[in-house]
């Protein structure tokens, strides 16, 4: 996996965010089994809860392109901080990949910091065992 390749691709998403109420743009880069990577933008919404994330957004459009094989994301925040996955975002990645799946999470320099789903979200909520 090459990492600076999907920090990247986050990064080049993270140009069509849409953040006005929060100024915070997030770009996201999900690699695929197969190698294809499929990115997402958040978008924001004055109601807020209708904002989905960068991370959703580019799960969803892998989803519905019939994948279901993913092996890691990148996550780019536009600032100096390291941008985690929110807590919705990492039940949602737990509904597709098991604890070992690799979260690269950057800052706008593309310093960053590897995780696991597991560890990220030790207790994750799922309709069968924990994977």
């Amino acid at each position: 996996m090459d990492v600076k390749k999907l920090i990247d691709a986050a990064k080049c998403a993270q140009e069509n965010a849409y953040s006005p109420y929060s100024n915070f743009c997030v770009g996201a880069a999900l690699l695929c089994g197969d190698g294809k990577i499929y990115t997402g933008c958040n978008i924001e919404n004055s109601s807020y809860s209708a904002t989905v994330c960068a991370e959703r957004t580019a799960f969803f459009k892998a989803i519905s392109e019939g994948q279901k094989d993913f092996t890691a994301i990148a996550v780019i925040g536009s600032d100096d901080k390291i941008c985690m996955p929110c807590g919705v975002c990492r039940q949602v990645i737990s509904e597709f990949c098991g604890a070992d799946f690799k979260i690269i999470c950057a800052n706008k320099t593309g310093e960053y910091k590897e995780y696991t789903l597991g560890k990220l979200l030790p207790f994750s909520f799922t309709l069968g065992e924990n994977k």
